[in-house]
């Protein structure tokens, strides 16, 4: 593989206006960002013509877009209405590529394709990479039934966030193996996030106690890499969240640890270690 890229999350640092944030990503090393837009003007029109600024400077700035939904109590067709509403928000921002949430777990298969077939309409339509993140909660939810959407549409494309499969099955997926091999090739972007069997992140993975499940994520992350060596560009993100991924001290409420740190740590960590890829 010619070149891996990383990109710094929004997630955590919503407290920095627009310019801010893509200055610290870019101080701090990174290639690009990813987030879901917030609903605020203010916001994504400074987004917008940073977006433009940075492009100036760095052709090759990374833009991913994600697209996340507040939860609601609603029908299939108006979740997509929703969701579709939601795609054509990140248009004018030129993404590389859109990270959807896609579907329910609660939904039937039946209904998630329905979603799934909207949303890669509207890739075509528009021309924009879709990818569909692991996740809880989504039509992603567990292994075996992703499986499953992965065969009636060859074509789909996945972000790696197994931390997500492993508090699902309260396993390290140790046997699960004959179903990752058939998904790792679908994943075209990680989310570079250490979980273990009872929660998707760890406090702090590079602290000792958490050694093992740091070991099998990079195995994980190496290979899924291997897959795709012929792309001349892959991206991760590393993506420690804050409250509630991030565990805090009881009655203060102090994080147990800095998740802007880890995710940058992460990035020079991985940067050293998937050198021999």
């Amino acid at each position: 593989m010619a070149t891996i890229n990383y990109l710094y999350p929004h997630w955590g640092s919503e407290n920095l206006t627009a310019k801010e944030f893509i200055e610290l990503a870019i101080l701090k090393g990174f290639q690009g960002v990813e987030m879901n837009l917030p609903y605020n003007k203010t916001f994504e029109n400074e987004l917008f013509h940073e977006l433009q600024n940075i492009r100036k400077l760095h052709p090759n700035f990374i833009v991913v877009l994600q697209q996340v939904l507040p939860l609601k109590n609603e029908t299939v067709e108006e979740y997509i209405s929703n969701v579709l509403d939601q795609l054509k928000r990140t248009l004018p921002y030129q993404p590389n590529f859109i990270n959807s949430h896609t579907g329910k777990d609660h939904y039937s298969f039946d209904e998630n394709c329905k979603v799934i077939e909207a949303i890669e309409s509207f890739s075509s339509q528009h021309k924009i990479s879709i990818y569909h993140e692991i996740h809880r909660g989504r039509f992603t939810f567990h292994s075996t039934t992703t499986l499953s959407y992965l065969h009636k549409y060859p074509k789909l494309k996945l972000v790696g966030d197994l931390s997500h499969w492993c508090v699902t099955s309260e396993s390290m997926l140790q046997d699960q193996e004959h179903i990752l091999e058939q998904v790792f090739p679908r994943i075209i972007h990680i989310h570079a996030r250490v979980g273990f069997e009872q929660c998707p992140q760890v406090n702090n993975p590079f602290a000792p106690e958490w050694e093992k499940h740091l070991n099998q994520f990079i195995i994980w992350w190496q290979r899924i890499i291997k897959q795709h060596e012929t792309l001349s560009n892959f991206t991760i993100t590393p993506e420690f969240g804050p409250f509630p991924y991030m565990q805090q001290v009881p009655f203060t409420k102090e994080p147990l640890a800095n998740q802007q740190e880890i995710n940058i740590e992460m990035k020079n960590y991985l940067k050293r270690n998937f050198t021999s890829v």
